[in-house]
């Protein structure tokens, strides 16, 4: 079956982001990682700034209560803290989206979200620390953390959401179809990778 929709789950810092939307610009497929927060903020009714904030959160959620949410008519439960019900709505968001197919979908778990489709390319983007370090202080400029701080405190809360809501370890390898590092081979060369393997399978 030929790819319809491409995820990339990334590392802060990175160039993630960079990558996937260079990649949907050259399949000239649909893009969503700001467009999904709003999608999730019309579908919520909850401002985008605490739907950024809270992605990055995993709450303390009985793991049985929250399953059964999930499996629950709708995947709604007022009894779940507003942080599940978000990743509930997501998750639904996510899967619609694949379904209308041709696109690339930006962290936000959409790996495992979709991750019983066959028409998926999953991606993980990394990179060593000092790639990471110089690149977020030319985006984003200097800041009173350390930029390895900031990049330890972005990726620890991506571990743990990652690891709260899909019970797997986030940045393992068996979990994608390709894993890219982005110091290592480059911004383009990365783009150039996966565009080539959407391509060929």
């Amino acid at each position: 079956m030929s790819i319809k929709v491409i995820t990339v789950s990334r590392q802060f810092g990175s160039g993630g982001r960079t990558i996937g939307h260079e990649v949907a610009k050259r399949l000239g497929w649909d893009f969503y990682d700001k467009e999904l927060v709003k999608k999730i903020a019309a579908e919520s009714g909850l401002a985008e700034s605490y739907i950024l904030e809270s992605g990055e959160y995993a709450c303390s959620t009985n793991s049985f209560l929250f399953s059964w949410a999930m499996n629950s008519a709708g995947g709604r439960s007022g009894s779940l803290p507003m942080s599940d019900q978000l990743f509930i709505i997501q998750n639904n968001i996510i899967r619609d989206l694949a379904e209308k197919g041709n696109c690339v979908i930006v962290g936000r778990c959409s790996d495992y979200a979709l991750r019983d489709r066959d028409d998926c390319l999953h991606t993980y983007v990394h990179a060593d620390t000092a790639f990471r370090a110089d690149r977020i202080v030319r985006l984003y400029g200097e800041r009173t953390d350390t930029p390895e701080k900031r990049l330890k405190e972005k990726d620890d809360k991506r571990r743990a959401y990652y690891r709260h809501y899909t019970g797997h370890n986030w940045g393992a390898a068996e979990n994608f179809h390709i894993c890219l590092d982005s110091g290592r081979l480059g911004i383009e060369r990365c783009v150039d990778i996966i565009v080539d393997a959407a391509k060929m399978v």
